[in-house]
């Protein structure tokens, strides 16, 4: 049984599902014809005199000169990608300092601008909200959306350095909120409407917004979701927005707006504005762009302060090197707006292609939905997360053959690893001819440490290889490179979009203990990790508390703020469990005295953390044990329960001050189905 080859991505599909059982063959490697002209070998040829000559090097070649000569390559990033700006003299200050090190010092450079660079009727948006709203932005409509907006943020008081907050769908109104505020210089964060009260208000609240935008609700799973309470309860206590302003997605913006304390209606908003020329902020380098928040572990999220230079920059490198993405391209990522992918796919405006935004549930009204989806639009670049690929598979569903997915060139994948069968399946069942790309990197650097490129072939079950421009290795528990083995994931030189800071942490404390403690003036990031023989990468999961179901990340402290609250559970402890190619969150209770985990309690549980956190917080086990094993200083030590559950050894049970309690943990029945 053979798969036919095909003709319209970049590259050919080499092997059967056979042959790929029996040999070590790439899934597909690139045309050699089309890898020539993608921009990443246009890039190499220009950048020639300064890597030995070659017209088009192999791509390893390319990186390690990338590495060695930081200044070059990111200043011909900048220039080959034509960033508007002022670039100044200097490139790279204290390059050799992690985390002092400053790129591009003198710049000066508005996001917005550089996101809004084309203009006309083609389309700049699609947009469907499940089979519930479907519009079209073109980029004059877009940009005329955004110059309304500025001109009433500015109206309100937005200016440099103020924060602006979003509640928002992934939707056309919310792109255009965050360039937006992004001409102005203000700071954009976002999350999704399906966050809890408490959820919402411990990100927003640490940031004090000037400037609240949310939805009348929103439809999932083929269900309208009120939001009007929640939103009255976080207006209520969130102060420092002086306006709200709510959005029409259910139609019900005037009746929402109405119980929504200092809130009025996106309409009422723009309506003394009309249409005008943009004006953008030119602002440092550095100047903050975005904050993101990391996932509560041990408390609430840390704010983490995005620059938008780097931000732009890394974007421009992964989306025109990396995925060869330009004028023409359908890009879309599923994603909300509470995951840095958002952050990621709004960029691509830079790249001058046109955003396919979906916002709602991806099996509504069945799995074929995001396939309809591509099929209608033409989509080129399909991003999506593993579970999705897994949950496809597992339907039964072939878009090979249901679908025409001709216009289709690259798929990624990220959120959590990509289990090898998937990678099968995804040759087998969706396209044969396909750059297929897992990624992984984070909020932390709203960006990728490793991911595909357009030069190489694709292994079964392994990511491509570290991203231009970043020094990617795997280090031993001594700090020692090593190869064939699990490590952890460091990047020991800078890059342009390291955090700026964290919001709130003045002498810079919070930000070295979360990536500089480990190895001193290294970055490192939390994910087990392992260079395979190719030279890619495998991602074993997290190396922190950090939980990961189906890609999105969530703090355990978020769960126990939620199930702690009952009066049966006197304390909690949740992990990310391995389990049938994912990661399931499973929540340990100690009860009361008297109390039973019945089906009655479990029902309450998983809505107080519904309603309280978000649907992706909710456990897929939960369990009843009589002791959680914590340190010596009263910390409850999640890393030893998740070693002890997936058989691993515990290398410091002499810190805790109950370690016969690790054995309640071990081959448990409850956590085997």
């Amino acid at each position: 049984m053979g798969i036919t080859s095909r003709s319209d991505g970049f590259g050919t599909n080499l092997v059967t599902p056979l042959d790929k059982l029996m040999h070590d063959t790439p899934l597909w490697s690139p045309d050699p014809g089309k890898a020539a002209a993608t921009p990443m070998a246009r890039f190499a040829g220009r950048m020639a005199p300064d890597i030995a000559g070659r017209t088009l090097p192999d791509y390893r070649a390319l990186h390690r000169w990338s590495v060695a000569d930081p200044a070059a390559f990111w200043s011909g990033v900048w220039d080959f990608c034509e960033v508007i700006g002022d670039k100044g003299e200097s490139v790279l200050e204290n390059g050799e300092a992690m985390p002092r090190a400053r790129f591009f010092p003198q710049a000066r450079l508005n996001f917005a601008e550089n996101l809004l660079r084309r203009a006309g009727s083609e389309e700049a948006l699609v947009f469907r909200g499940e089979d519930k709203v479907a519009r079209r932005l073109s980029f004059d409509e877009l940009r005329a959306l955004v110059s309304r907006l500025q001109q009433a943020m500015r109206a309100a008081g937005i200016g440099v350095g103020d924060a602006v907050s979003a509640m928002m769908p992934n939707m056309p109104e919310t792109v255009a909120a965050m360039l937006a505020a992004s001409s102005l210089g203000a700071v954009f964060s976002s999350c999704s409407p399906d966050f809890g009260e408490r959820g919402v208000l411990d990100r927003f609240g640490q940031i004090e917004p000037k400037l609240l935008i949310a939805p009348d609700g929103y439809w999932y799973n083929g269900k309208r979701i009120d939001i009007a309470g929640k939103l009255a309860a976080i207006a209520e206590k969130l102060t420092s927005a002086s306006k709200v302003v709510i959005v029409p997605y259910l139609g019900e913006a005037e009746e929402v707006a109405a119980r929504v304390p200092r809130a009025e209606t996106l309409a009422a908003f723009l309506e003394p504005y009309r249409p005008a020329e943009l004006a953008f902020e030119r602002l440092p380098f550095n100047h903050p762009l975005y904050v993101l928040f990391s996932s509560g572990t041990t408390g609430v999220p840390k704010c983490i302060v995005h620059g938008a230079g780097g931000t732009l920059l890394q974007h421009l490198k992964e989306h025109r090197l990396h995925c060869s993405l330009g004028p023409g391209d359908r890009l879309f990522y599923f994603t909300t707006c509470g995951w840095m992918m958002w952050n990621w796919l709004v960029s691509g405006l830079a790249a001058g292609a046109t955003l396919l935004l979906y916002d709602g549930s991806p099996f509504h009204p069945d799995g074929n939905v995001l396939f309809d989806y591509a099929e209608a639009e033409r989509m080129t670049f399909f991003g999506t997360s593993a579970k999705f690929i897994d949950a496809v598979r597992k339907a039964g569903l072939t878009p090979a053959t249901s679908h025409d997915l001709s216009a289709l060139r690259m798929m990624a994948s990220t959120g959590s690893p990509l289990a090898p069968e998937n990678f099968d399946f995804v040759y087998e069942g969706i396209k044969a001819d396909l750059h297929l790309a897992s990624i992984s990197g984070g909020t932390d650097i709203v960006a990728c440490f490793v991911l595909g490129n357009p030069l190489e072939p694709v292994w079964r079950g392994e990511i491509q290889g570290p991203g231009l421009g970043m020094a990617v290795d795997v280090w031993d528990e001594d700090g020692q490179p090593v190869k064939g083995e699990k490590g952890e994931l460091v990047c020991v030189k800078p890059f342009p979009s390291m955090p700026v800071k964290f919001w709130n942490d003045p002498g810079g404390e919070k930000y070295r203990a979360a990536y500089f403690e480990r190895f001193a003036g290294v970055w490192c990031h939390g994910d087990f990790a392992e260079w395979t023989e190719h030279g890619g990468m495998l991602i074993h999961g997290r190396s922190d508390a950090t939980l990961n179901p189906g890609g999105v990340r969530i703090g355990t402290a978020e769960i126990y703020n939620q199930v702690e609250q009952l009066p049966e559970i006197v304390e909690a402890l949740a992990i990310g469990q391995d389990f049938q190619g994912d990661v399931r969150i499973v929540l340990f209770v100690r009860l009361a005295e008297g109390a039973v985990l019945d089906e009655a309690l479990e029902a309450r549980i998983k809505k107080q953390i519904r309603e309280g956190a978000s649907p992706r917080h909710v456990p897929g086990k939960i369990v009843a044990v009589a002791d959680i094993p914590r340190t010596k200083s009263g910390k409850i030590t999640e890393l030893a329960v998740r070693d002890v559950v997936h058989g691993r050894e515990v290398k410091n049970r002499e810190a805790l001050a109950n370690p016969e309690a690790l054995d309640l943990y071990r081959d448990m029945e409850a956590l085997r189905g």
